[in-house]
């Protein structure tokens, strides 16, 4: 094969993918598994494909792809396509090195710690530290065991004996990794208490306190405690002041898991969601989500520098870390060794909007959800599941005939989602299926929730008459 050549033809392939990405008829072209092996030949063969096989295989791949960089994917937590992030990450891949000594990555280990400096400022963490990890599953695992090991240090080399009745405490609608990470860590997922929320779906305070107090009655250890920046369904946010007054009563660490909303801090309009984020021990943030930063791009910050290494790791290899460089080597604070370079992105994409672009990038995102849930409050067949919190929207459509509202809507989402026109998620909310809208992309503008909503409404119609 001629690899120039492939090259070549990939740029522009590329060039033709981006010019394409909002003009596109269709989202995806929905093929059930089946179909898909068979029209991009899957399986692996004996025989190398030759040249032209190889370059259709790239055709396949784009054409059957979901397009997540179109303004008409509204499904999850992450959309839109960034130009100069992605710039970054084909060329960080081209550099291929890896994140544990500035030996290895001297230019990325420079841009890693501007990043995490510059997001500690965000956070209000004045002696911050922090580590890009493999997304925000991975953070919440990282802060519940950082702090499981302040709490119990002889758990570094002793291992967690469940003698010590660890409790956490996490938002009843919280993501799912906190059990995950208890799990993990030995702790047991029976150990992470979910808190009750009120209607908006933020913690309330008095539950958190009172299941704090019972814990201890029966003679538990509380020791970490979630600030939900944003629920996965409604968007909400915890309120942190009053969580942290809690936690420093009790001494306890504050985890705040921005894995979907930590973006907001960028806003000087809406940022006051997360009055009091300095207060916090720890901070997930995922700027591959409202940053639309291609997927994975997450940090964790703590609030202590030397937190990660003293409470993790806590190591010097002397076969890789050699202490020559006058610079802090970066896999020493890391459970992974490999790490992807994925702070270079991130970098290119602040440095091309700057500090002012991406603050405007996060109000129009705001702007887009409150616009989207002006539409559903004004339109006689569409309603409100919950008052909108921040970038999630959630609703459903009244059919004039009535009937099952939770079977119409599933598959009036089904047959929108097939038709490759919109693709929009949903959930269960007091067991009621609300579809739920989510503005992630941060070049979104009116005409495009127009659309939206023109397409979904014209598929309830089509529904309707049938």
């Amino acid at each position: 094969m001629d690899n120039l050549r492939i090259l070549e033809s990939s740029f522009e392939k590329i060039r033709t993918y981006i010019r394409n990405n909002n003009n596109s008829d269709s989202i995806v072209k929905f093929k059930k598994p089946s179909e898909l092996n068979t029209l991009i030949g899957v399986q692996v063969e004996e025989q190398n494909v030759t040249e032209n096989e190889f370059l259709d295989l790239i055709d396949k791949y784009l054409d059957y792809s979901v397009k997540t960089g179109n303004k008409q994917f509204l499904n999850q937590l992450y959309s839109g396509f960034n130009f100069p992030a992605f710039i970054g990450e084909v060329f960080s891949a081209l550099a291929n090195t890896s994140m544990y000594t500035y030996e290895v990555a001297p230019v990325a280990t420079v841009i890693e710690t501007e990043m995490v400096r510059l997001m500690n400022s965000y956070a209000g963490y004045k002696n911050g530290d922090g580590i890009f990890v493999s997304g925000g599953s991975n953070a919440n695992l990282i802060a519940m065991f950082s702090a499981r090991n302040r709490i119990i240090p002889e758990c570094r080399v002793d291992g967690y004996d469940t003698k010590h009745k660890l409790k956490a405490f996490v938002n009843e609608q919280a993501h799912y990794s906190f059990e995950t990470a208890a799990n993990i860590l030995g702790i047991g997922a029976k150990n992470v208490v979910k808190v009750k929320s009120d209607a908006k779906g933020k913690m309330i305070p008095d539950e958190l306190q009172k299941e704090i107090n019972e814990c201890i009655d029966r003679g538990k250890k509380p020791f970490f405690v979630v600030a939900t920046c944003a629920t996965t369904l409604l968007g909400a946010y915890d309120p942190i002041p009053q969580l942290a007054d809690i936690c420093e009563k009790h001494k306890l660490w504050l985890h705040a898991d921005g894995s979907f909303g930590g973006s907001l801090i960028l806003s000087e309009t809406h940022r006051h969601l997360m009055k009091d984020i300095e207060r916090t021990d720890s901070f997930a943030w995922n700027p591959h989500k409202l940053m639309n930063i291609p997927l994975i791009c997450s940090a964790l910050l703590v609030k202590k520098r030397g937190t990660l290494q003293h409470n993790i790791t806590d190591i010097n290899t002397d076969y890789i870390y050699h202490d020559i460089d006058q610079i802090e080597d970066l896999g020493k604070k890391s459970i992974q060794c490999g790490r992807k370079v994925d702070a270079v992105k991130l970098w290119f994409a602040w440095k091309y909007f700057g500090l002012k672009g991406y603050k405007q990038r996060i109000d129009n995102l705001i702007n887009m959800a409150t616009y989207a849930e002006s539409i559903v409050a004004n339109h006689p067949q569409l309603e409100l599941m919950s008052e909108r919190q921040s970038f999630s929207v959630c609703f459903r459509y009244l059919p004039k005939k009535g009937g099952d509202l939770n079977k119409f809507n599933l598959e009036l989402r089904e047959n929108l989602r097939k038709s490759g026109k919109s693709i929009v998620n949903y959930s269960y909310l007091n067991k009621q299926l609300t579809i739920r809208l989510i503005t992630a992309n941060g070049e979104l503008a009116k005409s495009d929730i127009d659309l939206f909503f023109e397409n979904l409404l014209s598929e309830a119609q089509n529904l309707e008459a049938k």
